[in-house]
């Protein structure tokens, strides 16, 4: 079998920040399908990874419901409804996309969907029901029509719910059920014997179970101090024969503190061949707490059951991610996003296990701004850049490198050989601060109990969350995650005027290049720092407007930045007298009004791995090659042009990135990234005609599956230090680079270097 020339080896992302937008298939072997702004993920839990991404809303998806089979074997059919005021209907084989019918006809975003299968006749294939609810005040029903009689239940903003049956195919209102004395956030039907068992969630912080089922139609003589449930009726017709329902309250069960979200009943699975579903409910509230109910088999009072265990599962941004980078060794990447984090993302490798999976191991900065840009300086220091003047400097302590050690499988003597042996333990944040604090070993202090808590508190002191050290050897829980894996602050770096906007380091580690959001002159300087000291080196004044990129060429001698005013500027390092000396970048070639070939926003910017070409990429949805630039030159001002014929990709560009090594046809490898989500691969090489002609092959592009669905914000090619990775008989030579964008994803793909 052809191995294909492009595959996505990993993906890290969270279900949107919405109630109803996950749901898990029932059965053996089931996926949990949740939505990630406007992409439906399809994820594996036992084996820990996203099987695909399903692409086909245009805004966030805000609710999911697998159509549950009765045989308890896992579904292969879901609903989801968006933001964008459509609700697809997707079908799957073999956890992969079949089938989405787009269904059209909600005037507002769509906040809850559920669907069932009706069947029409005995041996008659099934058909699927689907009901939709809106924010434009409607509830919808999508259906082949079918013969069976189901009910509709509607939680309401009125603190009642409707029950509707479909009667002459139309569901008409036939009973409102009053008790919960707020919104209704949640209704869900089950089965059991010949009843139907529907449980309700609401703000009051109450689940009420109702019981329906068919009246019995003997008079029965009742005594009048007789005390009986209430009960409320009603008649469907079907085909002429009449019967009586009636609805009574089964329990209410009160056990959290805050706003019900979610309740659901246990579904079918099979157990010694034998079809079960213990009556069995689930709970999820914003009091961060879920409850496991059932009743107790002697009395029937509905208690709360077991203690629960975390298990490992997905986690990633759930906002806009818009930096990321690997680290030198090619072994982690770290992300930032405008959900104020910067994450952490390693290998988890098993002992004897050949499967390795990727998680999230650290949240080094949680912070309170929006994060915009960050740099690695070495393997466990880097610097980010938020929505505020100030650029600050992270290093990893000693707890994070011991766990960083265990879970990926490394040698902890051969990492910390160059570390500082006075490495803090961890770091924790003060009540109301921005500044990550280092722990040392003496500064950990042992916690209380919980009884002598009660003992020393007045309950109005504010316990700060201290950090506690301990030894991981799988991925951390997202308790875990908050509170132990901050890395401390070691420097703050003072002198932008206003937010920062990007930020790079050269690679010999000695320079760190910032710069903000400008709309004059000097206030689009770009700072140079000396990365041990943390001084000033240099500004460079020359952009109008801010740099929205920057990059050092390979060989250190050049400095590459890109502006929002449309234009390049390139400057050259000086030499020193003294090595001591900070260096000094001079002006060495620019574009202006005249010399642009850009007619829109440049936002990236890469090197060719020989430091002799750069790459731009703009809005106007173009990739220019210039160059050739000659460190020799001594000249100050150097005319320097394209080389290449302009690469017209079919949408902005937001995001270039040259592969540090060369095709086995020794051609460039350059990754584009486009504002619609979509990742091209082309190569290109000089080919000295005038003007230059077929220079640029496109090779491979993302499927629909494999796409962002919203801008690319950030390509990276992984450092392969001379090595890359072969896989299978055939010899098959993988490339990896890792991608992220304003879909609150980060992907790392693999490349065939043979096929390109």
């Amino acid at each position: 079998m052809v191995a294909p020339v492009l595959q996505t080896s990993h993906v890290f992302c969270c279900p949107n920040r919405v109630r109803g937008a996950l749901s898990w298939s029932s059965g053996p072997g089931g996926l949990l399908a949740f939505g990630t702004s406007c992409s439906v993920v399809l994820y594996d839990p036992r084996k820990r990874v996203v099987v695909t991404n399903l692409n086909g809303h245009t805004a966030r998806v805000n609710c999911i419901q697998w159509i549950c089979k009765q045989d308890g074997f896992p579904s292969t059919e879901l609903v989801s409804g968006g933001s964008d005021n459509q609700v697809i209907h997707w079908e799957t084989e073999n956890n992969q996309l079949l089938k989405a019918v787009h269904l059209h006809g909600h005037e507002g975003p769509v906040y809850a969907v559920h669907a069932v299968y009706q069947r029409r006749a005995p041996g008659v294939a099934l058909h699927t029901l689907i009901v939709s609810a809106a924010s434009d005040s409607t509830v919808r029903v999508w259906s082949k029509k079918g013969s069976e009689v189901p009910v509709l239940a509607c939680g309401d903003d009125d603190c009642k719910i409707h029950l509707f049956v479909q009667q002459n195919d139309q569901f008409q209102k036939v009973l409102f059920l009053c008790g919960h004395e707020d919104w209704i956030r949640g209704v869900e039907w089950a089965v059991f014997g010949q009843d139907l068992f529907l449980a309700s969630c609401s703000q009051d912080c109450l689940i009420r179970i109702w019981r329906l089922y068919i009246k019995s139609t003997s008079l029965e003589t009742q005594d009048d101090d007789t005390i009986r449930l209430k009960e409320n009726t009603f008649i469907v017709e079907n085909e002429s024969i009449k019967i009586a329902f009636a609805v009574t309250l089964e329990t209410v069960l009160a056990g959290h503190e805050n706003w019900v979200n979610a309740v659901h009943w246990q579904p079918s699975f099979y157990r010694d061949g034998v079809l079960q579903r213990p009556m069995r409910l689930l709970s999820a509230s914003m009091d961060k707490t879920m409850i496991l109910w059932a009743p107790d088999e002697e009395s029937g009072v509905w208690l709360e059951q077991r203690e629960w265990t975390p298990e490992i599962v997905i986690s990633g941004h759930f906002d806009g991610v818009q930096d990321l980078m690997w680290d030198p060794e090619g072994e982690f990447i770290i992300t930032v996003g405008t959900d104020q984090t910067t994450r952490l993302f390693a290998p988890w490798k098993i002992k004897d296990q050949s499967q390795v999976t990727w998680h999230e191991i650290a949240r080094p900065q949680i912070h309170g701004y929006d994060l915009k840009c960050l740099v690695m300086i070495n393997r466990f220091q880097f610097v980010s850049g938020a929505d505020e003047k100030v650029l600050r400097v992270f290093s990893a302590p000693r707890n994070f490198v011991e766990n960083f050690c265990a879970i990926t499988g490394q040698s902890l003597n051969h990492v910390l050989c160059n570390q500082d042996s006075d490495l803090p333990e961890g770091a924790t944040v003060p009540a109301l601060g921005l500044s990550n604090k280092a722990v040392f070993q003496g500064d950990i202090a042992s916690q209380p109990s919980d009884e002598e808590e009660l003992l020393t508190s007045t309950g109005l002191e504010h316990h700060q969350v201290a950090f506690q050290p301990s030894i991981l050897t799988e991925p951390p829980t997202e308790d875990h995650l908050l509170q132990n894996t901050l890395w401390p602050e070691v420097q703050k770096l003072y002198g932008h005027g206003y937010e920062i906007f990007c930020v790079a380091c050269n690679n010999s580690k000695t320079l760190l290049a910032s710069a903000c959001k400008a709309a004059k002159k000097e206030h689009a300087a770009i700072i140079l720092w000396n990365t041990t000291s943390w001084k000033q080196v240099q500004n460079l004044v020359f952009h109008s407007l801010t740099v929205t990129q920057m990059a050092f060429s390979p060989n250190d001698k050049f400095l590459l930045a890109v502006s929002r005013d449309r234009t390049w500027s390139l400057w050259k390092r000086q030499d020193t007298i003294s090595p001591e000396l900070d260096p000094i970048f001079s002006l060495f070639a620019f574009t202006n009004k005249i010399t642009a070939v850009h007619s829109r926003i440049i936002w990236s910017c890469d090197w060719s791995p020989d430091s002799k070409f750069f790459f731009t990429g703009s809005r106007d949805k173009k990739v220019v090659v210039w160059g050739e630039c000659d460190s020799s030159d001594d000249s100050i001002e150097h005319s320097i042009g394209p080389c290449s014929s302009v690469l017209d990709v079919g949408g902005s560009v937001t995001a270039v990135s040259v592969c540090p090594v060369l095709n086995l046809s020794q051609r460039y490898i350059v990754a584009v990234g486009l504002e619609c989500g979509k990742i091209c691969l082309y190569t290109w090489k000089k080919t000295d005609q005038v003007p230059e002609v077929n220079d640029w092959t496109h090779c491979v592009e993302t499927s629909q599956s494999q796409s962002h669905t919203l801008a690319i914000r950030k390509l990276c090619w992984k450092n392969c230090n001379g090595k890359t990775e072969q896989k299978g008989a055939e010899g098959t030579e993988w490339l990896h680079f890792a991608s992220c964008g304003e879909d609150h994803t980060v992907k790392i793909y693999r490349v065939n270097r043979c096929a390109l």
